[in-house]
């Protein structure tokens, strides 16, 4: 297809030079793939490279693009992966903390360093081999220039890509709770530990977090649960083990191989997978040269560290005597009870609605299938692009005309009528709960679905009444959740409900170009409004230029779109075209300023990130030795100090995993030539959806674009939930009445 290539000396005179078609063919990809997003992908291909593959996507499909959402935040540009002082301090009375325990989810985040701000240890300094590598990988992690996978040994398994997006959105999933803080004494102890086998005493702080009380003594007797710091890789700590022990550390010790299941099921989650086939899980362990993989997993399963799970594969078989043949999945028990509460939740829905509701929608007119569906069934799916919103918002108003308690819950911030699902569950938005803990309503609209990971939908399904109706909502299109599962696809596989689909089609130029991708096409679609623009570039620097140029001055001149208006999408964080190189050069345009508190200014756009897959637009507003003060949606948050270097980033640009669940008048989305191969059908879609009114694509990844969208499919997840879903139905129906 064509493109409409915009002059360089005025991109804005042409901001969308001559109709623009979508994004062609152009010359200039030169740099090595590798920027990914800030959300989780799902699995690469092959199931076992999704449980060690070392270029762990940004998030969720975190999805978790996950994802997406970063753990770490920079200031302004991004400092060496080397530099002390990046760690994240613990959630304490943060939002996130408030968050987590409404929701019951239990999320891995990194552990806070607090007690190193005082007197950082340089990376590198008076250390060598594996201490200078600990260190550096938790500098790192810790401030957001890394994935933790990144920084995961892989041994013999496939090459890795080049990956500069740093992981989920996404921390890493744990089997248990969530680190908290650990007691200073704790922290000494474990310090000591580490001492002695070499390791850096920067990691005594995550590393008590992680494991609790007697984090020192359980170190000591077995090294390898250093792996529960998400910075430290297996070689690293085959190397602490080996000091501590001695010959005694050697690659089939049992300690070493159940440390080792644990981790791979952790990198697992971060894919979103929810559980992992033995056979690929006992690959992975012989990758890491574990002698005998199958005794390794069987010793773990026999321990109860990890669980087992027999899913059947198919119809049962004709004959009595004849196997049904099943497969055998590993996981860990977070995410396990999580799947299987959200099947048993939503069977509950499903079962205890008591009938018809007794008013009848209108024949014709928007959401008028939905409402009859809804007015028959406690649980009803809905499918659509951004128009279909419309009919979940004529569902909202005619359940509330008839005097149900209706409420409407979406990922990000929406309108007037309708809640978060994180204000939702943590109580500071919308209709609070029953005696029971319930919510206190009849109907209970989930948009942006695909959002959902298990543990939230989880938390969510649970807080259903019995006799209430659910409904859950999305576009299936975009990108999958930050956390583990993948439930709205998941439910809708199973074929337990009602599933209706939208035939309200997203209008105008823009929405024939989403529709298009949508089904694996690169239309060349005719916008005499100039609402799709291509501007090409031949490398990351042009890219960066042009897009400054398009937001603070092309865009606001040719459509009257304020800069404040526009939004910047790329694929990663990190790289010449990243979040970080963006947002330096989009802050020095727009809000030049020393970034005097943490790298901030007032004035400043940012994304905060009070939890795992949350992104939520804002604007700083002051500091004080209190915290940063951000403006997020008309209302006041301040983020506490030791909490802003994790929790806050630049926003003008972002990444199409934070962007998920917002819309903005115009968009700009930088394609640069190394982050060809972070492209994908799921996240093109995403990005480009985002746009309400233009969208710009600055164009250098030659033919990788079309064929992202043709070829490049959203990666498989491995979940229990719709074999679970499949089951109770199948009980149900076979229970006398």
């Amino acid at each position: 297809m064509e493109a409409a290539a915009v002059p360089a000396e005025d991109p804005a005179d042409d901001a969308g030079d001559t109709g623009a078609q979508t994004p062609a063919a152009q010359d200039g990809a030169e740099a090595p793939a590798g920027a990914e997003d800030g959300a989780q992908d799902g699995a690469p291909d092959g199931a076992e490279a999704a449980a060690v593959e070392d270029d762990a996507q940004d998030g969720a499909e975190g999805g978790a693009e996950a994802p997406a959402v970063e753990d770490g935040a920079e200031a302004g540009a991004a400092a060496p992966a080397t530099q002390g002082g990046a760690g994240e301090a613990p959630p304490g009375l943060s939002e996130a903390q408030a968050e987590l325990a409404a929701q019951k989810v239990e999320r891995e985040r990194i552990a806070r360093r607090k007690a190193e701000r005082d007197g950082p240890v340089e990376a590198g300094a008076k250390l060598s081999g594996t201490a200078a590598d600990l260190l550096a990988a938790v500098r790192a992690v810790e401030g957001g220039a890394k994935p933790p996978s990144v920084y995961f040994d892989e041994g013999p398994a496939a090459p890795r890509k080049a990956a500069s997006a740093p992981a989920p959105r996404t921390p890493a999933p744990v089997p248990a709770h969530a680190p908290q803080a650990a007691d200073a004494a704790t922290v000494e102890a474990v310090r000591a530990v580490l001492a002695r086998g070499g390791a850096p005493e920067a990691l005594a702080a995550p590393a008590a977090a992680a494991l609790g009380d007697g984090a020192a003594a359980e170190l000591a007797d077995n090294p390898w649960r250093l792996l529960a710091v998400p910075a430290v890789r297996p070689a690293q700590a085959d190397g602490f083990a080996r000091a501590l022990l001695g010959s005694e550390a050697g690659p089939g010790d049992e300690r070493r191989t159940a440390a080792l299941v644990g981790w791979l099921l952790v990198q697992a989650g971060v894919k979103g997978h929810t559980a992992l086939e033995a056979p690929v899980l006992e690959k992975a362990l012989a990758q890491y040269g574990v002698p005998d993989p199958a005794g390794a997993l069987e010793l773990a399963i026999a321990e109860g560290s990890v669980l087992v799970f027999h899913e059947p594969l198919g119809p049962p078989p004709a004959e009595e005597d004849a196997e049904q043949p099943v497969r055998v999945l590993v996981g860990l028990e977070g995410p396990a009870m999580a799947e299987e509460s959200l099947a048993d939740g939503l069977a509950r829905i499903a079962s205890t609605f008591e009938g018809p509701a007794d008013w009848e929608p209108a024949a014709t007119g928007p959401g008028a299938e939905l409402i009859r569906a809804v007015a028959a069934n406690g649980l009803v799916t809905h499918t659509g692009g951004e128009a279909a919103r419309a009919e979940p918002l004529a569902l909202l108003a005619a359940a509330r005309e008839r005097g149900l308690r209706a409420c409407l819950a979406a990922h990000a911030a929406g309108g007037p009528d309708s809640v978060t699902v994180a204000g939702l569950l943590s109580g500071a938005e919308g209709p609070g709960r029953d005696a029971d803990g319930r919510f206190a309503l009849d109907l209970l609209v989930v948009l942006d679905a695909p959002q959902l990971d298990v543990e939230t939908a989880a938390a969510l399904v649970e807080s259903v009444p019995d006799g209430a109706r659910l409904v859950l909502s999305g576009d299936t299109g975009v990108l999958g959740s930050a956390g583990a599962g993948r439930v709205f696809a998941d439910v809708l596989a199973a074929r337990t409900c009602p599933a209706l689909v939208s035939r309200t089609p997203d209008p105008g130029p823009l929405g024939e170009l989403v529709s298009g991708i949508g089904i694996g096409e690169l239309p060349q679609v005719d916008a005499p409004g100039k609402e799709v623009v291509i501007v090409p570039v031949r490398d990351a620097g042009e890219a960066v230029h042009r897009a400054v140029q398009l937001v603070a001055e092309s865009v606001p001149r040719a459509f009257g779109i304020p800069a404040d208006s526009v939004q910047v999408i790329t694929p990663g964080h990190g790289g010449s075209a990243g979040t970080r190189a963006l947002n330096s050069a989009l802050k020095a345009r727009l809000n030049p300023g020393p970034g005097r508190f943490g790298g901030f200014d007032p004035g400043d756009r940012v994304v905060h990130v009070p939890a795992p897959g949350r992104a939520l637009p804002a604007r700083v507003v002051s500091a004080d030795a209190e915290g940063l003060h951000l403006d997020r949606a008309g209302a006041r948050v301040v983020v506490p100090k030791e909490l802003v270097e994790s929790q806050v980033r630049h926003g003008w640009a972002v990444t199409a995993h934070q962007a998920v669940g917002t819309r903005w008048p115009a968009v700009v989305a930088v394609l640069p030539g190394d982050a060809a191969e972070g492209l994908s059908r799921d996240w093109v879609y995403t990005a480009f959806g985002r746009a309400e009114r233009h969208l710009s694509v600055v164009h250098g990844v030659d033919q990788a674009l079309p064929r992202a969208v043709a070829e490049v499919l959203p990666k498989p997840r491995t979940t229990r939930l719709t074999g679970l879903l499949t089951a109770l139905a199948a009980s149900a129906r076979e229970e006398p009445q």
